[in-house]
């Protein structure tokens, strides 16, 4: 079973940067990408980034392309998320997931629950002057 733990959240002000942190434990059969989704108060649960079971691949949403950069330390089992020239409308809780892939060099942001095997509790991030 996996267990996944985030942490980095905080009150930003505008232009400012925070880096995310994502903490798997346990263990999953079969591929599985870890992405970042986020959910703004009124808002549905989007994805922002992910990368592949691999390492060999990630994604971004249009929205945080070129300012958000995600990474993977596998030696301590830890997916980073650093977000740079934040905006207010990056304040959001922010999940990380495993997604199930059929193949290990695919990641995708698009929300697909039925490929979800994993969620964490989320960190607020606020971006505020």
């Amino acid at each position: 079973q996996l267990r996944l733990v985030e942490s980095g959240g905080d009150l930003v002000q505008p232009g400012g940067s925070l880096r995310l942190s994502c903490t798997v434990g346990g263990f999953s059969s079969g591929y599985s990408a870890i992405v970042w989704f986020r959910q703004a108060p009124g808002e549905e649960r989007a994805g922002v980034s992910c990368i592949s079971h691999s390492g060999a691949t990630t994604n971004y949403a249009d929205s945080v392309k070129g300012r958000f950069a995600i990474s993977i330390n596998n030696a301590k089992n830890t997916v980073y998320l650093q977000m740079n020239s934040l905006k207010p409308e990056d304040t959001a809780v922010y999940y990380c997931a495993t997604s199930r892939t059929p193949h290990p060099d695919i990641c995708s942001v698009d929300y697909d629950k039925g490929r979800v095997t994993a969620w964490g509790r989320g960190t607020q991030v606020t971006v505020s002057s």
